[in-house]
């Protein structure tokens, strides 16, 4: 192979059968139940990255299932995005997610700097309550309940919740293990179809573990519970702060 060869070829490794394709990445029927809730404020601030502000104790914890999505097939993700506030924008920072599927773990690392790890992660419905879990291994770390579709949320207000900003912060080591990329980057969501969103009585309980420590933001109040059901684009970022410059 020669060397202009490489260059052409080379977006994502392996070089001869990349982890995921080319984008767009489009995603339909991608179901949602967040439930948000209230937590220690200076666990919170311990967390998030500068320039990054934190100016609430809230934390948004997500089941996500993804049962169609072009190049990263059908898989389920679970995780906490934390609202936060850039340069006086309003937006979230994803601060871990645990999935089940490889390319979009490769993907989602390597792309944006989704903070992605392998989990088993679910969201399903059973008799009159929508349930997620997250497992790291064979360990329960998460479970979500929330009543299934007790009332019809506001769709404008859901819709305009998925258009704000997203920030990741990526990190991408030097072969001596110092990095070589480190920075805040933003992403957003495009091309949304929203079919359904619906509010009802929700719980969270969290429990420790030693590599998927989503219990060090302890749920102190859960303030409501939001399932959402769309087709939507996830759209490339841009780099909006670079910490070795």
């Amino acid at each position: 192979m020669k060397e202009d060869d490489v260059a052409k070829r080379a977006f994502a490794m392996p070089l001869t059968s990349p982890a995921y394709p080319v984008g767009p990445y489009k995603f339909y029927n991608r179901e949602y139940l967040i439930i948000t809730y209230r937590t220690d404020m200076d666990k919170l601030r311990a967390v998030v990255p500068e320039p990054l502000m934190v100016e609430e104790p809230i934390v948004k914890y997500e089941f996500i299932r993804m049962p169609d999505s072009t190049g990263f097939g059908n898989y389920t993700e679970s995780g906490q995005v934390i609202p936060v506030t850039f340069n006086g924008r309003k937006g979230g920072y994803t601060h871990c997610m645990f999935l089940d599927d490889h390319p979009p773990i490769a993907g989602g690392r390597e792309l944006w700097g989704f903070p992605k790890k392998l989990g088993s992660p679910k969201l399903q419905v059973h008799s009159d309550t929508l349930i997620g879990e997250l497992r790291y291994g064979p360990l329960l770390v998460a479970v979500g309940t929330m009543g299934y579709k007790h009332k019809e949320a506001d769709l404008a207000a859901v819709k305009a919740s998925m258009e704000i900003p997203n920030w990741l912060l990526k990190i991408i080591p030097h072969v001596d293990g110092t990095p070589s990329i480190c920075e805040i980057v933003e992403y957003y969501l495009s091309d949304i179809n929203l079919k359904g969103a619906w509010t009802g009585p929700g719980q969270l309980e969290l429990f420790h573990h030693a590599l998927a420590p989503i219990a060090e933001l302890p749920v102190l109040e859960v303030l409501s519970a939001t399932h959402i059901l769309a087709d939507l684009t996830l759209d490339l970022g841009k780099v909006v702060h670079d910490y070795l410059t």
